[in-house]
């Protein structure tokens, strides 16, 4: 029927953690839900982003560019490490190609509300917002840019990349999300993907809703797959997806925590 609403399941930051996507997309199947977006970020940090890709390119009905996905398969990257080459060496034919061409952003029409999908701001997929923004930032990720391209702008806008959910709505209604990271999720290590719940495609104002839902998994058997893989930067990998501990901040105590001061 033409006025029941539909759900969209928006997912996130995989990073190459084939055992934790699979577990979402189980949980996202078992709701009957057939529309899955994906923000970004398909490789780098976990082992498998080649088997990532195969699965998201088949199951996503949109997918989006990240900021892992437009550096790694850069044929203009200077900077190198081992574990980039691996990641790298790590992808099938022709996926770095359809990395770099996937879109920067997605917008439609869900109750009313004028959506708008990225990766990481409305600038680049290298320039993060974090949940502690400023009111410049806030209003930032509205806009319009030579990356969004002209048109009616948002008044919902959707977002990964810094792998710590949160929702945030300003006094005129302008709903911020993000939505967290399904293979790579910071503080709470738990795969975690939002619903978008409404009328698609309708102009009329209707019942709107977010939804976060939190996914168990088998991080044990993703590290085992790892380590068998002989995977470089293995410890920092350990210490995200057990513990969610971001891995730079083992080394430098300036790193960013991912979490929000007590209030």
């Amino acid at each position: 029927m033409a006025n029941t609403p539909e759900r969209i399941a928006l997912i996130s930051d995989v990073h190459g953690n084939l055992t934790a996507l699979q577990a979402v997309l189980a949980d996202i199947d078992s709701r009957g839900i057939e529309l899955v977006y994906n923000l970004g970020d398909y490789v780098g940090k976990g082992p498998r982003g080649r088997e990532v890709i195969d699965i998201c390119r088949d199951r996503c009905a949109v997918n989006i560019l990240g900021n892992w996905d437009d550096f790694l398969p850069d044929p203009d990257r200077t900077f190198d490490s081992e574990g980039l080459a691996w990641w790298l060496a790590q992808l099938g034919e022709g996926q770095g190609d359809w990395l770099r061409s996937l879109p920067f952003s997605h917008d439609l029409l869900l109750s009313g509300r004028r959506v708008r999908l990225f990766h990481a701001s409305a600038t680049s997929v290298h320039r993060r917002v974090r949940f502690d923004h400023d009111e410049q930032e806030f209003h930032g990720m509205f806009a319009n840019t030579p990356a969004t391209g002209d048109g009616p702008t948002p008044t919902v806008v959707g977002y990964g990349d810094t792998h710590d959910p949160f929702y945030e709505v300003a006094g005129n209604g302008l709903t911020l999300f993000n939505t967290g990271s399904v293979g790579n999720s910071m503080n709470d290590p738990t795969p975690v993907y939002v619903i978008l719940e409404g009328r698609l495609g309708s102009e009329a104002p209707g019942p709107f809703s977010v939804q976060f839902v939190r996914v168990p998994y088998d991080a044990e058997a993703e590290i085992a797959a790892a380590t068998r893989m002989g995977m470089p930067e293995l410890d920092g990998y350990i210490s995200e997806v057990r513990r969610g501990v971001y891995r730079g901040a083992m080394e430098d105590p300036q790193a960013p925590r991912y979490h929000r001061p007590k209030r």
